[in-house]
């Protein structure tokens, strides 16, 4: 594709898109959207002849960085929990408290129906499509971050791109230091589900819960 065309492209997807998705005056649901660009992306790498395809999963690479995440994932945990005990007390474990059964649903969940998109989406597809607009190893990783956080303006909160920044600045230089999705999206589900169990999950979605507390306290 010519460049031009992928500059308006990648302005599109990661730009265009989720502004319309933040000021449009009409609530929508966040995951089929997700579902329906993923898709896209993943479209259009399974008909590039160039992609190698073992990496949208590749989990045999989890092997020789396993340690390595779990120990960065610890001393993270650890610091985001206390940050949550000393200036949010309230929401300390408030959705396990408070909708356990869902709680439990959602950590399965998540990781299959918004991890492995997202992945899809600003790891495998970015990587591939835009190698020839950000080029060098760390251009690739910055930009995928930026963009990664930029998506989650659509939750109207400050907390959610900040957070998102970090750890997309994890999960690509994963994906780029192992051609892995699946170890980058295991990572990425680490922190996700953690930030929902620890009572952060309430800077990442649309009050869905909320709504449907007396359902979810079964």
């Amino acid at each position: 594709m010519p460049r031009m065309l992928l500059i308006l492209e990648f302005l599109g997807l990661f730009v265009a898109l989720p502004l319309a998705y933040r000021f449009s005056p009409v609530r929508i649901p966040a995951l089929p959207v997700l579902w329906m660009v993923a898709a896209y992306a993943a479209w259009q790498l399974l008909r590039d002849p160039h992609f190698d395809r073992a990496k949208l999963w590749n989990a045999g690479a989890l092997t020789g960085h396993l340690w390595a995440i779990l120990g960065a994932f610890a001393v993270a945990a650890l610091l985001l929990w206390l940050g949550v005990r000393r200036l949010a007390p309230s929401l300390e474990w408030n959705f396990v408290r408070e909708y356990p059964a869902f709680w439990a649903v959602a950590m399965v969940a998540y990781p299959v129906f918004s991890v492995y998109p997202q992945g899809m989406l600003y790891r495998a597809f970015f990587f591939e499509r835009y190698a020839g607009i950000f080029q060098g190893k760390w251009a690739m990783i910055l930009a995928s971050a930026a963009a990664f956080a930029f998506l989650h303006i659509i939750f109207r909160n400050p907390l959610a791109p900040a957070l998102t920044f970090a750890g997309g600045l994890l999960f690509a230089y994963r994906y780029a230091e192992t051609g892995s999705l699946a170890v980058s999206c295991f990572e990425h589900a680490l922190y996700g589900c953690w930030l929902f169990t620890i009572g952060l999950g309430q800077y990442f979605y649309h009050g869905t819960i909320a709504t449907m507390g007396p359902i979810l306290r079964r």
